[in-house]
């Protein structure tokens, strides 16, 4: 069966993302600009069992609804520079589908909360999936950035300035 470009895809929430972060202006722009940020994902009871063995990985993934985003554009000036860039060349939280992508640590897990680190999403974020980390799977020794090359460097600590949302 093929899939076509009309058919429409439904996602419901497993969870909430618990985050400092009240505003997009105050979210560091990705998990690595908020290191030491510590936030917790709550998850719903019907998805209770699934947190089984989830506590023996350091990291996980987080794919997660970007509900502040309204609009999108397929040209963007992103964080780390002031030249127009393809969509998707970019981490920008505005997207034709509202999807976002974090690896977060886990610090703990408690009934159906997830205590984690190093996040970069607003408070209140609805939670897609969850994923372990594993770095074996993620990682190839060939990577290329592109145009992020030479701007990689000045990350640490950004804060998001809601010019892509």
């Amino acid at each position: 069966m093929n899939y076509k470009s009309s058919e429409e895809i439904i996602y419901h929430p497993i969870g909430i993302i618990h985050s400092p972060f009240k505003e997009p202006s105050q979210a560091p722009i990705q998990p690595s600009a908020g290191r030491g940020s510590k936030g917790r994902v709550e998850i719903f009871p019907e998805y209770r069992d699934a947190l089984q063995d989830i506590d023996q990985f350091s990291h996980i993934i987080l794919l997660y609804h970007f509900h502040a985003s309204k609009n999108f554009s397929l040209l963007v000036k992103p964080y780390l520079d002031d030249q127009l860039r393809g969509l998707f060349a970019t981490r920008a939280p505005a997207r034709p589908n509202a999807i976002g992508l974090s690896v977060v640590r886990l610090l703990s897990v408690e009934n159906l909360m997830i205590h984690i680190a190093d996040l970069d999403m607003i408070d209140g974020t609805p939670l897609l999936d969850i994923k372990p980390y594993v770095p074996e799977f993620d990682k190839d020794e060939k990577i290329k950035i592109g145009w992020l090359e030479e701007k990689i460097k000045n990350l640490p600590g950004k804060k998001g300035n809601n010019r892509l949302f």
